[in-house]
Order: C-alpha cells, then structure tokens, then sequence
C-alpha cells in the first residue's frame, strides 16, 4: 500500500453511520425548537398577553444561545462533547417539562432563556463534530445536506401542531420526547464520534472574533435574514392588502426553499469555491430585496421566496463550510459557539431594526433593510476579493 493510499480520503472510510447519528440527532431537536416557538406564543395568545410580551418572551431563547455561547468551548474540554450533548439532552427536556407545568408567562421568561442556554451547546458540538468528521472534497454537499435536513427539523415541529392541537400536554410531549430522543441517539453513536479537537491553542469565543470577522458577520447576516423574514413579512403583506392564507404559504415556501436549496449550494461550493458561491448567495438575495416591490402581487413572487429562503440561509451554510476550511482544533470549536452568538444577536438585533425602520418609513423598509444589510455583506466580500 502506498502512502498516497493511507493519506487520501476515501469514500469508504467516511464514517457515515457517526454523521447520521450527528445529523439525526440536531435535527430531532429542530423539530422540539420548532414546535416551541408556535406553542408557546398560541397559549400566551389565548391568555390575553399583549404582543410585546410575546415577543419578549420569544426573544429569551435567542439570549440564552448568546449568554451560553462563551462556556461552550471550555465546558466541552472539561466535561467532553458527548457527556456535555447528553446532558443538555437531558436539561432542555426537564426544562420544557417545566414550561408545560407551570402556564406562566412571567417564569416562562427564565425557563425560555434557560431553554436556549442548554440547546446551544448540542449546536455548537454537533457541528464540530460533522465538520471534523467530514472529507474536505465532500464538505460542501454533506454540510448542504446537514443545513437542508435540520431546516426540515425546524419546519416539521410546527406542522406537528396540527395534529395534537396547541392545548394541554400532548404538544409538549412530542417536544420532550424529541429532547430526550437526542440524548438517546448521541449515547448510540457516542464510540463512533471524536473527541473535542484539542490540538492548537485554547481560543475563547471573544478570541475569535478577529480571526474571521467577516466570516462572523456573514453569519449575522444570515440570522438577520431568517428572524426579519419570518417575523415581519406578514405585517408586510398585510400593508400590501394580502389575504393571510396567501402571507402564510409564502412563509412556507420561503421554509422549503431554504430546506431545499442547501446541498445544491453545497455541490456549487465544491465546484467554484465556497467565497465565490457565498458572494452569489448574498448577490441573490439582493435582486430578491430589489425585485420583491414589484413582483409581490404577481404569480413570479412564488418562485422568488423559494430561491429567497435557500440564498440567504445559504449565507450560513457557506459560512460554516468556509470555517471548516480555514479552522481546525481548538478554534474549530470557539468558531462554532461564535457562529452561536452572532446567529442569537442577528435574531434578537434584526427584526426589531426592521420594524422601526418599517414604522418610519412605511412597509418598504422591510426590502430596504434588508438591501442595506446585503449591500454592506456585498462590499465586505468583495474588498477581500480586491485584497487577494
């Protein structure tokens, strides 16, 4: 055998059966997430709790992802990835038992924060894993899949409400359920997956920043993308005088581009470049930002969310194939809990933004936000073109 054999990737010794655990695992805990998010707002909804405070109280999970993102990397040294998965399993179940148990919007705001704190780091360590695990001429297509696969996860909790309905215990079940499921699946593959990197220096959250700011601001981007989106696009329609059934199957096809679209953007990754598939992505999602006025009321705004939803949650994608390729070790592992953080603040900083330059300017400040923010990505990445 030559040494040629022993050092090049090879499709057979890609372990497939750890990265479907991986991917398994992140993705039955999107579907818990996402059937949260829905349920709670509906019950405090129905006890008359005025739309700040939903909104408040939705925005607790976001900060619980951002507070826990700088204890990642050192809890996962001290304690080991998949004792730390497993535990968080366990927590974000009890913690979801409580929410059910106690129906009040005040506790709720503690327990939501808590909420994100322990689904964070599952996150952040699954994603390391997958990018370790993953052959460097396969990474774009595998991350595609993993981002297409956990945004299905995320879809499929709220459809889940259609069938237990979003009163009583049944909804919250199915999410408790799922918590402890992930924690089953990582105790099953757990011989299969590495350790934490460990080679390179210890590098906190805060010491990666400057090592890839644009890579982080990217991700920010994208967070901004998904929460505007999702949260105001409805006020912009109805501004717009569309009827709600219509607003909610473009949000739904928004969603399935998203899901969709990922392993494409993957495989285009791996042919042209992960910088170069990026800057079309954000590119992309400019024309949408430019084209969305004029298009809405006719049959071409159909096509235009769907490749919307994949370009712009393809900013992320992009990202995290890009961190694998530039970081491995120690920081690999600071760049996933930093990807956390922005992804929380873009959540918790866009939509607000967005709705008061929407409340300033009219429901076209949701287009130009959002254009702005493309805009500034746009000659980031092309600046760091110009510089080599």
């Amino acid at each position: 055998m030559t040494a040629a054999s022993i050092t090049s990737p090879r499709v057979d010794r890609i372990p497939w059966a750890a990265m479907a655990g991986i991917i398994a695992t992140v993705t039955v805990f999107a579907v818990a997430q996402g059937l949260t998010y829905p349920l709670l707002s509906f019950i405090l909804e129905r006890q008359g709790t005025t739309s700040g405070l939903i909104g408040l109280s939705a925005a607790m999970t976001p900060l619980g992802f951002i507070i826990s993102a700088s204890f990642i990397p050192a809890l996962s040294r001290r304690v080991g990835g998949g004792r730390l998965a497993i535990l968080c399993s366990i927590l974000a179940a009890l913690t979801l038992f409580a929410i059910a148990w106690m129906q009040d919007v005040w506790a709720w705001m503690l327990l939501r924060f808590l909420l994100g704190f322990f689904a964070n780091p599952l996150y952040v360590i699954s994603e390391t894993w997958l990018i370790s695990l993953t052959p460097a001429p396969r990474r774009g297509r595998i991350m595609g899949l993993y981002s297409s696969i956990v945004s299905g996860g995320f879809a499929i909790g709220p459809l889940s409400l259609g069938l237990t309905g979003a009163e009583g215990w049944p909804p919250f079940m199915i999410g408790i359920t799922a918590f402890l499921f992930c924690g089953l699946i990582v105790l099953a593959v757990a011989p299969r997956l590495p350790g934490m990197p460990d080679e390179g220096e210890a590098t906190s959250v805060g010491g990666f920043f400057p090592l890839a700011p644009l890579l982080l601001f990217a991700v920010f981007t994208a967070a901004a993308f998904e929460q505007i989106l999702l949260s105001l696009f409805a006020v912009y329609g109805a501004a717009l005088g569309s009827a709600e059934e219509r607003i909610a199957s473009l949000i739904t096809c928004f969603i399935a581009g998203n899901a969709v679209l990922q392993i494409l953007l993957g495989r285009i990754a791996e042919r042209f470049g992960s910088t170069r598939t990026m800057l079309f992505c954000v590119l992309a999602c400019l024309a949408c930002c430019l084209l969305l006025p004029s298009v809405f009321a006719t049959w071409l705004i159909w096509p235009l969310v769907f490749v919307w939803g994949g370009v712009s949650f393809g900013i992320y994608t992009l990202s995290l194939i890009q961190l694998g390729e530039r970081f491995t070790g120690q920081a690999l592992i600071a760049g996933n809990a930093a990807f956390a953080l922005v992804w929380g603040i873009g959540g918790i900083v866009g939509s607000p933004a967005t709705g008061l330059a929407m409340q300033l300017i009219g429901h076209q400040g949701l287009p130009l936000s959002l254009g702005l923010l493309s805009c500034v990505l746009v000659a980031f990445l092309m600046a760091r073109r110009w510089r080599g």
